[in-house]
């Protein structure tokens, strides 16, 4: 008996529409089939109510906002500072897309900050500050308050022989602080260099339930493959408790909301009712004297229209699904063990706060949980139960057209990984089997692999 072919209509805008597996559909109702360089910044709008429309584009107008200086004439966008990275979401997150490093020594990190902690937990189980620099490193500052100092990435080179013998060069960051206005880093500080990441698609995550995401873990274990995933367990401000994280590099942020918060508070010093106090080490006088025309900054109100804003945000669709190429690196990424991780389904469940959001089947490619990425990979910078060695397993949709979008292919936490290529070879730890077989194909199969990646 024949099996049906079943296909979709999916809506192209206005009277266009184009017939697409359910393949390619990335984000389930929520995907785009938009290439171009807006195509991070697509709203589901079909997936929103009416009633809902204003308060999404508010959210987005705030996140293209450049922030001012409180006190202003305009309170509703003022609160910058007393320190802080950068005046706006986009100016990390351009086009909602990925940051990158400074490639020359000495040049600003513009889409990139460096997270700061000391041996130890907070009350909350959480990184523990530095005393004179708090949780990162903030370069600038409001007039009258000096911004805390630079810090500058040396790139040091080293070659990796692959199986037939191509040589590729890799590189990693040395991280030097410079210009630090509030005395010295403390002997024990450890740091973190970061890249902002992509912002689209955290509501389809936020909705997948947390058993399933636990359930997981538990199917690693059994399978005794060398994978064993876990869940990092942080501090929710609003609910009070801990509970499981899904946003961040260590995935040290419960919701969407609260990782927009923290985001705020710690890029551009703008206090929500989650983080209603400037982010001002004891040591910075002149940041704790500065005024402001109110705290929080921010209301309830504009932080949800934010977060709703985020909640509606397409995923782009696959592309390029039936070249040959592309269905062999399918098939190929799935034989040498990378989809244990990045795991190409889930599936979202209930989600009163955006209700469009349930009984979606997505393709992120990732598991929410956090691994063991091996000694190179590693930061020494423990955050909630991730450890220094740990990091959460990356979406991979969007990543073909990171290059049209944000004129780059760096990825990684540190943009250390100028290519899918050299992000695969920094893979070790229980990614090691997966990146052995990897390195062990022939050049065609790694570059089919390496298409299918880019069809994501």
């Amino acid at each position: 008996m024949k099996k049906k072919a079943y296909v979709l209509l999916c809506a192209l805008g206005g009277s266009m529409v184009q017939v697409c597996a359910a393949s390619e559909k990335a984000g389930g109702d929520f995907t785009t089939f938009r290439q171009d360089r807006a195509a991070y910044e697509d709203v589901a709008w079909d997936k929103v109510k009416e009633t809902q429309r204003s308060a999404v584009s508010t959210g987005r107008g705030f996140v293209r906002q450049t922030w001012v200086v409180s006190p202003s004439l305009n309170p509703d966008v003022a609160g910058l500072g007393p320190t802080y990275n950068r005046p706006s979401c986009i100016s990390c997150h351009p086009h909602n897309g990925r940051g990158q490093p400074p490639e020359v020594y000495g040049e600003p990190m513009r889409s990139m900050l460096v997270r700061l902690s000391v041996p130890g937990v907070d009350a909350f189980g959480g990184p523990r500050h530095e005393l004179n620099y708090g949780d990162q490193l903030n370069e600038f500052g409001v007039p009258g308050v000096a911004g805390e100092g630079e810090a500058r990435i040396e790139w040091v080179s080293l070659n990796k022989i692959l199986s037939d013998g191509e040589s590729i060069t890799l590189r990693y960051p040395k991280v030097t602080f410079h210009k630090l206005a509030y005395g010295p880093l403390d002997n024990a500080a450890m740091y973190s260099p970061r890249v902002a990441s992509v912002i689209y698609g955290l509501g389809l995550l936020e909705a997948v339930p947390e058993a399933d995401i636990l359930a997981i873990a538990d199917e690693q274990r059994r399978e005794g493959k060398g994978i064993a995933g876990t869940a990092n367990r942080v501090w929710d401000v609003a609910k009070q408790a801990s509970v499981l994280g899904r946003f961040g590099w260590k995935a040290n942020q419960p919701t969407v909301r609260q990782q927009i918060a923290a985001a705020l508070v710690g890029d551009m010093g703008i206090t929500t009712p989650l983080f209603p106090q400037p982010n001002c080490p004891p040591s910075q006088a002149a940041c704790t004297a500065q005024k402001a025309d109110i705290h929080p900054e921010l209301s309830n109100e504009t932080l949800d229209k934010m977060a709703l804003y985020h909640y509606t945000l397409a995923v782009p669709a696959r592309r390029d699904v039936d070249m040959p190429a592309v269905k062999h690196g399918e098939k190929l990424f799935t034989e040498i063990g990378c989809s244990g991780c990045h795991r190409p389904s889930l599936k979202t469940g209930d989600f009163p706060v955006h209700p469009a959001l349930a009984g979606q089947l997505i393709h992120p490619y990732t598991d929410l949980l956090v691994h063991d990425m091996g000694e190179e990979l590693a930061d020494g910078r423990p955050d909630g139960m991730a450890n220094g060695r740990q990091w959460r397993t990356s979406p991979l949709w969007g990543m073909g057209l990171l290059e049209k979008i944000n004129e780059h292919t760096t990825l990684l936490h540190d943009g250390r990984a100028r290519n899918p290529l050299e992000a695969i070879l920094w893979h070790d730890g229980e990614a090691q089997d997966a990146r052995v077989r990897f390195e062990q194909l022939n050049k065609a199969d790694r570059e089919a692999v390496i298409a299918f990646l880019m069809s994501l």
